[in-house]
């Protein structure tokens, strides 16, 4: 496919760890790790095509109940006895190489596929396998296109990193024909994939506990785009605003629409106007005609450009473009995206996941089109290294807000060896004049929020880790 550069992952399997997953012959496959919404959500689909499917989990849970019901059977606690003799063995990245199971399964010299090289597999066996990648926006996207291919009667199997209410969560199992996934860069997960048509909506700095700086993330992305077939079956959507955009696009042979504010853009926007929640309208512009109104259901100008991405992928499929429109006009957003959550005290809370300081400017600048008095901002950091490596544009991009309180960082797969806090993006904030609020505890910051914040104020609770929860109690009140 052209990949001049090896995925890095963080373990190894067998030399012989790729193996071909073929729904025309379906075999016994293990699962450490089984219980997580990404792995039982591959789980689901390989027990839909007739596989045998086992696994285990640290703990036990409703998603596990759920593949029990379906005919997996799910160990509870991870031991080596609970590698039997499956063809496969599948595991996440949480999986460290003194994991009983991973160390057995080694061992014994079975086929090792990481979760991504799992997914990377099943999608050799649709027609046509669509990957959203960029920095950010792939949820939102790749649920725009879910609700076209469904809104078209086409069938998908989707797998979508948030839960969409259209599926009943975040994966749904269709038929053969389309195969509509995230694609994450972490990791270099995406380079283990296979697709027919991808979507590349921005490559911005991220994950620098992983990449080295951006020209190491415009690789990646320059590879990932480089995995498609370079013939007629292959196709590329682009934003064509993307710094450097000459270094992705030349020497392919694949199909390329770009969209974006360029002249020179295939898919663009014009007269974008808002309604009184900041649901944007606005004229589509086809290779510089006019090709009718598009009104959406979501929030924020970056959602003009995330549904343009989609209009080009539904028109490359011939997707008939009234009911393209039809569908982005129902399409309400996934869990976590600028979710309205309800109110308290006469102030509006909503939730969304932003974690890197362009979503965070974006979220922001949609919600200063809602209906609101003062917006006060929550935002629990994610992750030591992301906000040591973009202190200064997390200080910038939050102090658009009116208020805002921060939280302590939220952790999640790091420790804090670099001696970062949110004391620091506090400070980097008051030197930029912003009014901040550090509170490191949660229970400290709903009763802040409820001495302070009054009727007709926006509250938005921000962040990828458990900062939801504040919302939410405050909202059970």
């Amino acid at each position: 496919m052209g990949n001049e550069q090896e995925p890095r992952n963080e373990l190894e399997g067998n030399d012989d760890s790729m193996y071909q997953i073929d729904f025309k012959k379906p075999c016994a496959v293990h699962f450490i790790g089984i219980g997580g919404i990404s792995m039982s959500g591959l789980a689901e689909i390989l027990l839909d095509e007739g596989f045998t499917v086992s696994g285990s989990d640290m703990k036990d849970s409703e998603l596990c109940g759920h593949l029990r019901q379906a005919g997996a059977q799910i160990a509870i606690g991870q031991r080596a006895e609970n590698i039997q003799n499956p063809d496969v063995v599948v595991y996440t990245a949480a999986i460290h190489p003194d994991n009983p199971e991973f160390a057995a399964a080694k061992e014994k010299g079975i086929p090792m596929l990481s979760r991504a090289e799992l997914l990377g597999e099943m999608m050799n066996n649709y027609s046509e396998a669509i990957n959203i990648a960029g920095t950010h926006g792939k949820t939102t996207t790749t649920s725009m296109i879910t609700e076209i291919l469904l809104g078209a009667k086409k069938d998908p199997t989707v797998t979508v990193g948030g839960i969409l209410d259209s599926i009943g969560g975040n994966i749904r199992v269709g038929g053969p024909d389309y195969f509509v996934a995230e694609a994450c860069e972490y990791t270099n997960s995406f380079l283990s994939f296979f697709p027919t048509i991808s979507v590349i909506l921005n490559v911005e700095a991220d994950h620098l506990d992983f990449f080295k700086d951006i020209d190491d993330i415009r690789h990646s992305f320059r590879e990932f785009i480089l995995r498609l077939p370079q013939n007629e079956k292959g196709f590329l959507v682009f934003n064509g605003d993307i710094d450097k955009k000459e270094y992705f696009l030349d020497g392919l042979s694949c199909g390329v629409k770009t969209y974006g504010h360029g002249a020179d853009c295939n898919y663009r926007a014009e007269n974008i106007r808002y309604d009184d929640h900041a649901h944007p309208s606005y004229t589509l512009i086809v290779d510089g005609e006019e090709a009718g109104e598009v009104t959406l259901s979501v929030t924020g100008e970056h959602n003009v450009y995330n549904s343009l991405a989609a209009i080009a992928v539904a028109d490359h499929l011939g997707i008939d473009r009234a009911d393209t429109k039809r569908a982005l006009s129902r399409f309400s957003g996934t869990e976590r995206r600028f979710e309205y959550k309800g109110e308290c005290h006469g102030f509006t809370v909503i939730d969304d996941y932003a974690h890197h300081p362009q979503e965070i400017a974006v979220t922001i600048a949609a919600a200063k089109l809602y209906p609101h008095k003062k917006l006060w901002v929550v935002f629990q950091p994610h992750t030591y290294s992301r906000t040591k490596a973009l202190l200064p544009e997390f200080a910038e991009a939050l102090s658009k807000a009116d208020e805002v309180i921060l939280a302590d960082i939220y952790a999640a797969r790091e420790k804090n060896t670099i001696g970062i806090s949110s004391a620091d993006l506090a400070k980097k904030m008051e030197a930029l004049g912003a009014k901040v609020h550090y509170i490191p505890e949660f229970p400290e910051i709903e009763k802040f929020i409820l001495e302070n914040l009054e009727e007709g104020d926006l509250l938005i609770t921000m962040g990828a880790g458990n900062v939801v929860d504040i919302g939410n109690q405050l909202i059970s009140r």
